[in-house]
C-alpha cells in the first residue's frame, strides 16, 4: 500500500543566479546533481530532505526514528571542545622546514643532517591569557608553537615570542595563569592584564620582573604573526652520535624583520578588526607571499655556561647575542593554509615532550612540568588517549605501536600481538624496540638531596630586566613606561600600584619614577630588597626592535585614501613601486564599489571609509580631487584616518590636492614633518616607497603624546 503526502509538492523559483525549490513552508531546498555531491549521514546513508524533521503530519510531534536529525543534532550538541586554558585564541598554517647548514657533527637528529632537505611543518601562533573569542591585539605574550614531521616522528618546539617567562618553577603556573585572567568573582577583565589579581601576583614574584619588561615593551603588541619573533625559551640539549652533549636554545628570525604597533593603535584596531593577525596571515598565505623565518640556535657547553652568574636551567633568563651569537640552521616557510580550522588548528596538539633521537632535555623545573603537563591537557581536551590519531597530530614517517582501544581508536595493532615480549615471531610479533636507531636519553649525572629547593643562581632577578630595559631606544623606553603606567591605573589597590613600583627601582630609577609620577604617587617606596645583588650587565643592542629595523617595506600595506578624480597617474607609480618592493597597496573610498581617476580608469576599492581605518595600514597615502578633499574634509571618518596615521608616527603620502583635508585634520602646514611627504607627480612614489621603510617617523611621537 502506498500513500503520497498533501506536502510534499515543491516550486521552482530564482535565487539570486540559482534556481531552487521552495517547499509548502516557504523553506529553500537545494538539490545535487553534476558536480553537486549528494549530502550523506555520517554512515554514508544519502539525505532526501535537510530542511524539515520527520514529523507525525505537518503540524504534528518529531518521531524519535528521524535518524538524520539525531545525528545532526548530536553532533552539533559536541561540536565544541573545551578551549584550552591558555593559547585559547589561535591561528595556524602549514608549510615546511628546509635545513641550510648540518648539525651532523653536534646532534644525530636525521632532521638537522642533510643541507637542502625539507620536511613538513605545521606552526600555530597564539595570544596566552584570552580565550578563543578576544582580540588578536591585546597585550600578552604570543606564542610560536612549530610541529615539524620529521623521519623520526613528530618534534615540536613549543615556544613564545618572548625568550623569557614569568617563573621558574612549573608549579607556579596554575597561580600565573589564574592571576593573569578574569578575576573569578566577576568574570573580566578578559584578554588583559590590567587588573589586580595579576599585578598582586607579579609585585610578589620578583622573577617575573624580566618577563614583565618584555610584555610591557613593544614585544607585547606585535604588528602581525609574520613581524614576530620565536623562541623555544628553555635550554635543550643536542646529543651527537658518539653520545656527546651540547646546549641549545632555539630562535626563529622573521625574514621581514620584527615591527609592533603602539598601544593607542592596538585599541583601535581591536575595535576595527579584532581579527586583525589572523586576516594579515590569511591574506599574505593566499596572495603567494609566503611568510619566512630562520631557525638559528645559541650552542654551548657546561665550560660556558658555567661563567654566568645565573643558571642556564632558569627559564626567566636569555644568553645576549652580542655573548652567544645566533647560528642559522635552516628556514620555516609558511605556504598553505589549513582546510578546516577546528579540524587542524584547533586540534593540533603541541607537546614539549615530542622530541626526536639526538634530541634531549635538561633539568630545568618550569620544562620538566611542562612535559608532564602538556600531554595531560590533550586527554581533557580531544577526548582520550588517542588524539595522535587525528590526522594534524599523526607522525608522516611510518609508526608502530601496541597501544590499543580507548576513544576514536583507528590503529589498534594487527594480528593477535597487543603485547611484547612475546613469542609470536615476525611480522606476527609486532613491533620491537630498536637500540641501534631509538631514542636513548643522555646519561646525564644527577646527585643531591631529595627537597623542595631551587638553585641559588636562580635568585638574581633584576640583573637582565635592567639590561632588558637599558637596551632599548628612548622611543621603546618610554612605551614601556606608559605601558606600566596604564596597566598599573587600572589597579584599584595603592598597595600593589606602590609594591610594582619598589620593584621598578631595582630596573632603573628613571622608569620607576615616571610611572609614579604618572600614578601619582605621594613619594617613592623603597626598594625591594633583592634576594641577589642586581649586576649592572652591558646593554644588548639584539634586544631592540628599533635598532634592528628591517631594510625594505616588504610584506607591509599602504592604505590609499582616494575619490574620484584622483591623480591616475600618481596612483599607478605608487602601485607599481609598491608592488616593486613586494608591499600592498589597498583603496580606501567613499564607496565601496571603487573610484575613477583622472584618467578616466576605474580602481576598485578594498575598504570604504568607516570600514576601512589608517590603523589598519602601515603607512597612508591622501589622494583626492580637490573637490574630493572638501567632501572628506566635512567627514569625521576620513578626518580620523589622517589624524590616527599622523598621532601614530606613520608615514603620509598626499597629493597636493588633500590641502584642505589635512588641515581640517589639525595637520596644518606649520605641524607638518619629514614624515609627511607630498606626492606631486608619479616620479615621487618610488621615494615616498623608500621612507617607508623606516616603517615609522618617531621624532613626530613625542609631541602628539599618543603611544
Amino acid at each position: 500500500m502506498s500513500a503520497k503526502s498533501a506536502h510534499t509538492d515543491k516550486t521552482t523559483v530564482k535565487l539570486g543566479e540559482e534556481t531552487v525549490q521552495r517547499g509548502t513552508g516557504g523553506e529553500t531546498h537545494q538539490t545535487a546533481g553534476g558536480d553537486v555531491p549528494t549530502l550523506t549521514t555520517q554512515q554514508g546513508v544519502p539525505v532526501s530532505d535537510d530542511q524539515n524533521t520527520l514529523k507525525a503530519g505537518a503540524r504534528g510531534p518529531s518521531l524519535m526514528e528521524d535518524f538524520h536529525f539525531r545525528e545532526k543534532i548530536f553532533h552539533f550538541d559536541h561540536e565544541r571542545i573545551p578551549e584550552r586554558v591558555v593559547h585559547a585564541r589561535g591561528y595556524g598554517a602549514h608549510g615546511f622546514f628546509e635545513l641550510t647548514h648540518s648539525l651532523s657533527n653536534i646532534t644525530s637528529a636525521d632532521v638537522l643532517q642533510r643541507e637542502g632537505e625539507r620536511v613538513p611543518a605545521f606552526v600555530r601562533f597564539s595570544t596566552v591569557a584570552g580565550s578563543k573569542g578576544s582580540t588578536d591585539l591585546a597585550r600578552d605574550a604570543r606564542g610560536f608553537a612549530v610541529k615539524l614531521y620529521t623521519k623520526e616522528g613528530n618534534w615540536d618546539i613549543v615556544g613564545n615570542n618572548i625568550p623569557v617567562f614569568f617563573i621558574q618553577d612549573a608549579i607556579k603556573f596554575p597561580d600565573m595563569v589564574h592571576a593573569v585572567k578574569e578575576e573569578p568573582d566577576r568574570a573580566f577583565p578578559q584578554a588583559q592584564s590590567a587588573h589586580d589579581n595579576f599585578w598582586d601576583f607579579i609585585s610578589l614574584t620578583p622573577e617575573s620582573m624580566n618577563m614583565i619588561m618584555w610584555v610591557m615593551s613593544d614585544r607585547g603588541i606585535p604588528r602581525s604573526f609574520r613581524f614576530m619573533e620565536g623562541f623555544g625559551v628553555h635550554t635543550f640539549r643536542f646529543v651527537n652520535k658518539a653520545g656527546q652533549s651540547t646546549y641549545a636554545k632555539f630562535h626563529w628570525k622573521p625574514k621581514m624583520g620584527v615591527q609592533s604597533v603602539v598601544w593607542n593603535e592596538a585599541l583601535k584596531i581591536s575595535g576595527a578588526d579584532p581579527d586583525f593577525h589572523r586576516r594579515d596571515l590569511w591574506n599574505a598565505i593566499q596572495a603567494g607571499d609566503f611568510p619566512e623565518w630562520e631557525l638559528g640556535v645559541q650552542l654551548f657547553d657546561d665550560e660556558f655556561a658555567d661563567k654566568f652568574d645565573f643558571d642556564i636551567l632558569d627559564a626567566t633568563k636569555l644568553i645576549p647575542e652580542e655573548l652567544l651569537p645566533v647560528q642559522p640552521v635552516g628556514r620555516l616557510v609558511l605556504d598553505r593554509m589549513v582546510d578546516n580550522f577546528f579540524a587542524e588548528t584547533e586540534q593540533v596538539a603541541f607537546c614539549t615532550q615530542n622530541i626526536v633521537p639526538g634530541i634531549d632535555f635538561t633539568n630545568d623545573p618550569l620544562l620538566q612540568g611542562r612535559n608532564f603537563s602538556y600531554l595531560d591537557t590533550q586527554l581533557k581536551r580531544l577526548g582520550g588517549p588517542n588524539f595522535t590519531h587525528i590526522p594534524i597530530n599523526a607522525p608522516k614517517c611510518p609508526f608502530h605501536t601496541l597501544q590499543q582501544d580507548g576513544h576514536m581508536a583507528m590503529h589498534n595493532p594487527k594480528g593477535r600481538a597487543n603485547y611484547e615480549p612475546n613469542s609470536w615471531g615476525g611480522e606476527a610479533g609486532g613491533p620491537r624496540e630498536n637500540p641501534q636507531t631509538g631514542f636513548k636519553t643522555f646519561p646525564s649525572e644527577v646527585s643531591g638531596l631529595k627537597e623542595r629547593v631551587r638553585s641559588e643562581k636562580f635568585a638574581d632577578h633584576y640583573s637582565q630586566a635592567r639590561q632588558f630595559y637599558k637596551s632599548q631606544t628612548e622611543v621603546e623606553q618610554t612605551h614601556i613606561q606608559m605601558a606600566i603606567t596604564f596597566e598599573l591605573s587600572k589597579v584599584e589597590t595603592p598597595a600593589i600600584r606602590s609594591r610594582v613600583v619598589s620593584h621598578l627601582l631595582n630596573i632603573d630609577t628613571g622608569l620607576a619614577k615616571a610611572v609614579a609620577e604618572g600614578l601619582g604617587l605621594e613619594k617613592l617606596p623603597d626598594a625591594a630588597p633583592p634576594a641577589r645583588a642586581v649586576v649592572d650587565l652591558p646593554p644588548s643592542p639584539a634586544l631592540s626592535i628599533l635598532k634592528n629595523g628591517p631594510k625594505s617595506f616588504a610584506g607591509r600595506k599602504i592604505g590609499v585614501l582616494a575619490t574620484n578624480g584622483a591623480d591616475g597617474a600618481v596612483l599607478e607609480a605608487l602601485q607599481k613601486a609598491a608592488k616593486a618592493e613586494r608591499a600592498e597597496v589597498e583603496i580606501v573610498a567613499p564607496q565601496i564599489g571603487g573610484i575613477t581617476t583622472s584618467d578616466g580608469k576605474h580602481v576598485p576599492a578594498a575598504q570604504r571609509v568607516p570600514g576601512g581605518p589608517s590603523v589598519l595600514f602601515d603607512a597612508v597615502v591622501l589622494l583626492p580631487s580637490e573637490e574630493g578633499a572638501k567632501q572628506l574634509a566635512q567627514d569625521s571618518d576620513a578626518r580620523d584616518f589622517v589624524t590616527d596615521a599622523y598621532a601614530h608616527a606613520k608615514f603620509i603620502g598626499y597629493a597636493p590636492a588633500a590641502l584642505p583635508l589635512l588641515k581640517r585634520a589639525g595637520v596644518v602646514d606649520d605641524a607638518v614633518d619629514d614624515g609627511v611627504i607630498a606626492l606631486k607627480a608619479g616620479k615621487d612614489a618610488e621615494g615616498f616607497i623608500k621612507t617607508c621603510r623606516d616603517l615609522r617617523f618617531w621624532p613626530r611621537e613625542a609631541s602628539v603624546h599618543a603611544v
